[in-house]
C-alpha cells in the first residue's frame, strides 16, 4: 500500500482544515499546478503555482510556503485531491519519457475501489472531527457536515 502523501508532508490540523474546506481551483501547468483560491473577493489575487516531484507537493510559490515550516494550504489542498495529484504527476512521468497508465490504472477513474469497496482515493481517517474527505463528498459517499442543522 502506498503512503498517503499527508503522511510525507508536515501539516498543522489549522492548515489541513482551511485545505479541505476553502473553494480551491486547480489548472494543469505541465507538471504544476495553479492553485486558485475561488473563497476570496478576488480569486486571482489568491493564486499560486504547486510543483510536483515525484507525486508529492513539494513547493509552492505563496509567502505562506516561503516562510513558515511546514507545507501551506495550497501544497495540502493538492496532496489531498488523489485525482489532481496523480494527473499532475501522470503528466510529470509522460514528460519525462515514461508511458501512459493503462485502462484502469488512471487516477482519475471514478469507479476505482479498493478491496472493501471504498472508494481508493478516500482519506476521512486522516481527517479530524469525523470530517469527509473531498472524494467522498464528491462521490456523495458522506455529506459535507451542516454544523447549522439541528438534527
Amino acid at each position: 500500500m502506498t503512503p498517503h502523501p499527508l503522511d510525507e508532508l508536515s501539516v498543522s490540523n489549522r492548515v489541513r482544515k482551511r485545505a479541505q474546506y476553502e473553494a480551491f481551483e486547480f489548472e494543469l501547468l505541465d507538471s504544476d499546478v495553479r492553485v486558485r483560491n475561488a473563497s476570496h473577493a478576488v480569486p486571482a489575487d489568491h493564486e499560486y503555482l504547486v510543483t510536483i516531484e515525484d507525486g508529492l507537493p513539494v513547493d509552492c510559490t505563496c509567502p505562506a510556503d516561503a516562510n513558515y515550516e511546514h507545507a501551506c494550504k495550497h501544497r495540502v489542498a493538492v496532496a489531498i485531491r488523489r485525482s489532481v495529484l496523480d494527473f499532475a504527476n501522470d503528466v510529470q512521468l509522460l514528460a519525462d519519457g515514461g508511458t501512459r497508465p493503462q485502462r484502469g490504472e488512471s487516477p482519475l477513474e471514478e469507479s476505482r475501489l479498493d478491496d472493501i469497496g471504498e472508494p481508493a482515493d478516500c482519506d476521512c481517517d486522516a481527517l479530524p472531527d469525523d470530517f469527509p474527505c473531498w472524494e467522498c463528498v464528491r462521490t456523495g459517499r458522506r455529506p459535507m457536515p451542516n454544523r447549522n442543522r439541528r438534527d
